[in-house]
């Protein structure tokens, strides 16, 4: 037979094939000639063909057919033959296969074999895949092997004991005589495994904790050492010695310290040193600093020194690695109940997390049950000053946890007895006793006392929210619906609920009318497909944006835009919701929030933003300037100064009307700021000359590029009829290349029951303006 073709020969003409078919069949052609060759019994290319082999079963092709090969290569005397034969049988075999145990008698040879790097070969096989049978007939070896005063071998040894104790804990105290000396070991190697080891003796038994926690001393001392030694490369990793090497003594020192004062109080003074003297701009840094903040929190430690450990956690949020500020959140979950005020120094950094675009960053949730009560919390607090996604975002989070809806709709029915002052929470519990009203009047929720309820009570609730004063139009439309999906839950109160439908056929609300009306249809018309048509809602899958900053891409170009939203309905603006926010951390000591701009999302799509821009002919191309904040100080600070707001030329400047157009009207008046004459200050005033109201006015601006645009928000998102009042919102324009003013502005607003939508351009800015 021709002698077959190498290995790099083989990933050669694999790499060539431009096709999966064509790849498989050079594989299938070159397995059949090592089957060949196997058959054969060829002992001269055997090694090559087993290597071969274990390629293509990198790649995922079977090779199962080479067990048997590899242990013959294990059999050889060659070292080159049983390299590859220990590495075939790492790869291609395990303990559920009884091949492996024919293998047992080669290891015990190896492991006593006269070269070192052969018997390291043996140990890294039986601590890779060795069986509980193939451990206890080898542990003696492996034993002898950890006395050895070969720091190549000891160092091996040692992760194979792991595996030995693993497979067969009753064998932990065969080691124990052998690890006396292992921490005195010079070699990093062998003081890493040696770590490892202990680490997994002190895990699995609490007589191999108590017996170790005396080596206390010894690990800080090793630990010291490490940070004090000057530079060495051999160990060095950015400037660190041995972080790996850190990083498991500090675990080991965590598990010895546990419950017990005297180890936690040898190594207090070590974990400070630690603390303070590793370099953080590196994530070697990072890694060890992690490390020993979960060892102060979890021992006996000193208050200071937890403090210490929280206030890096705290400089971890401010990092602006992503996966460093998840680590971070995670551990101050773990603590804030033991060490409440420490992490309170951080709640404004902790409440800015929640604006990050990662939404692993702004859930750190340690169960749904806790995120449920925790956002019920902050809409029973902040009323309705929440943003505008927290109703249907709750709601996805209440019906993506299908364990939790009898316990969710028990706490939301409690929670609005008698109060419907809170609108999003009324809106959230009216949805929930709709789509879940049956588990609440079966009483059964696990998870806290259930409540006996009857079904007439439910309606009651229901029917209290469509009739108050405090309910919104949209709240009553949640009452209404869920009302009618009540219909197919409950079996004794149907011709009620037809009652309540019907009456609200003739409501003055249009909104509510329409959904009455449409109801009493399925009622009357369409009853057979009713049950169908209000069931439970399946799981829901949420469509996200890229939060404040949308990306909008014109013309080959990235431009940042950002839509202005609606304000809360009444009262004072906060800039953000942190003080609301806060309040989950309990404490007192909360400053106030000046309100200057909303910090509310953008509900809008993406879409709308091109739809907005559309063919705009301006000098450059158009941008939405973000709301909350621009990166001019005296822009936006103009109005904190001392100095009159606006000079003497904002009385000369004429009003102009922008729009008007069905009934709309918007006016444009114009002021100059003192402080900074580049910036014009636009105040809006809508006015609705028609008979109804007009709700949700949104109003929408875009202006080249060499300008910047800051909406504050709104007076109010209704504009009522008959213009008796209007709505005023000021726009603030920097200009400081003083070039004509254009705008192009996009409205919308529910009217008589229907969505509207109209662009219009600016041109008629008087020279006054941005002269």
């Amino acid at each position: 037979m021709p002698a077959p073709i190498r290995l790099r020969e083989l990933i050669r003409t694999i790499r060539t094939a431009r096709t999966q078919a064509e790849e498989r069949e050079m594989i299938q052609k070159e397995c059949a000639a090592i089957r060949s060759s196997f058959r054969e019994e060829d002992n001269t290319y055997r090694c090559r063909n087993v290597a071969k082999l274990l390629y293509m079963h990198m790649l995922g092709y079977p090779a199962h057919f080479g067990q048997l090969e590899c242990l013959k290569l294990i059999a050889s005397q060659k070292f080159t033959d049983k390299r590859i034969g220990y590495l075939g049988a790492m790869l291609l075999l395990d303990e559920r296969q009884d091949v492996h145990l024919l293998m047992t008698n080669c290891i015990k040879n190896d492991l006593n074999h006269s070269t070192q790097y052969v018997q390291g070969l043996a140990l890294c096989t039986l601590g890779c895949m060795g069986s509980s049978e193939m451990c206890r007939d080898l542990a003696g070896e492996v034993e002898k092997l950890l006395k050895t005063s070969n720091s190549y071998l000891r160092k091996k040894a040692a992760l194979c004991a792991v595996h030995v104790i693993r497979k067969v804990p009753e064998l932990m105290e065969m080691f124990l005589p052998a690890t006396k000396n292992l921490l005195n070991e010079k070699n990093h190697g062998v003081l890493h495994t040696s770590v490892v080891l202990l680490t997994e003796m002190c895990e699995r038994s609490p007589d191999m904790l108590a017996h170790f926690r005396k080596l206390v001393p010894q690990l800080v001392r090793i630990l010291k050492n490490l940070i004090m030694s000057g530079y060495s490369p051999e160990h060095d990793v950015s400037g660190i010695s041995d972080p790996f090497l850190q990083v498991r003594i500090l675990r080991l020192l965590r598990i010895l310290g546990r419950n017990d004062d005297d180890s936690s109080e040898a190594m207090n003074d070590i974990l400070a040193q630690v603390a303070t003297n590793t370099e953080t701009s590196k994530n070697v840094g990072n890694a060890i600093l992690y490390e020993t903040v979960l060892t102060i929190m979890d021992i006996k430690s000193e208050s200071g020194l937890r403090v210490l450990a929280i206030n890096i956690l705290g400089r971890f949020l401010l990092n602006n690695d992503k996966n460093i500020r998840y680590v971070a959140l995670t551990s101050l979950l773990k603590t804030v109940q033991t060490d409440h005020n420490a992490v309170q120094r951080h709640r404004s950094t902790i409440v800015d997390c929640l604006k990050d675009l990662d939404v692993s960053i702004k859930r750190y949730a340690p169960s749904k049950r806790w995120h449920i009560d925790t956002i019920m919390r902050v809409l029973t607090t902040a009323g309705s000053y929440v943003r505008d996604d927290a109703v249907p975002n709750l709601i996805q989070l209440i019906t993506n946890s299908v364990e939790m809806h009898a316990y969710t709709v028990q706490r939301l029915y409690k929670a609005i007895l008698g109060d419907y002052s809170q609108q999003p929470l009324v809106q959230v519990a009216s949805w929930c006793i709709g789509e879940y009203g049956d588990l609440l009047v079966s009483g059964q929720c696990e998870e806290e006392e259930p409540i006996q309820v009857t079904e007439d009570e439910v309606l009651d609730i229901l029917e209290s929210v469509l009739i108050s004063n405090m309910s919104a139009s949209v709240t009553r439309g949640y009452a209404l619906t869920a009302i009618m999906k009540l219909s197919t839950r409950f079996t004794c109160t149907v011709n009620r609920i037809k009652k309540v439908v019907s009456i609200y056929g003739s409501s003055i609300d249009v909104e509510l009318q329409q959904r009455a009306v449409e109801y009493n249809a399925l009622f009357k018309k369409y009853d057979h497909m009713r049950p169908a048509l209000l069931e439970r809602m399946p799981v829901m899958e949420k469509v996200t944006t890229n939060g404040p900053a949308e990306i909008v891409h014109t013309n080959g170009e990235t431009e940042t835009a950002v839509l202005e939203t609606k304000p809360p309905p009444s009262g004072l603006q906060p800039a953000n919701q942190a003080n609301d926010l806060l309040d989950l951390l309990g404490g007192s000591d909360i400053t106030p929030v000046i309100p200057t701009a909303p910090t509310r999302e953008p509900a809008s799509a993406g879409g709308e933003l091109l739809d907005l821009l559309g063919d705009l002919n301006l000098t450059g191309s158009p941008v939405f300037a973000p709301a909350p904040q621009i990166a001019q100080p005296p822009f936006l600070l103009d109005g904190l100064t001392s100095q009159p707001l606006f000079n003497d030329i904002s009385a000369g400047i004429p009003s102009i009307t922008a729009y008007n157009k069905n009934g709309l009207k918007i006016d444009f008046t114009f002021e100059r700021s003192n402080t900074n004459p580049s910036v014009t200050v636009i105040t809006i005033q809508a006015s609705n000359s028609t008979e109804l109201d007009m709700t949700d006015f949104v109003f929408q601006a875009a202006v080249p590029k060499t300008f910047q645009l800051q909406l504050l928000s709104p007076s109010s998102s209704v504009i009522p009829a008959f213009n008796s009042g209007t709505i005023t919102q000021v726009i603030k324009v920097l200009n400081p290349q003083k070039q004509q003013l254009r705008m192009r502005i996009k409205l919308t607003y529910n009217h008589k029951g229907s969505a509207m939508q109209d662009l219009a351009e600016v041109n008629n800015f008087p020279p006054q303006s941005w002269q």
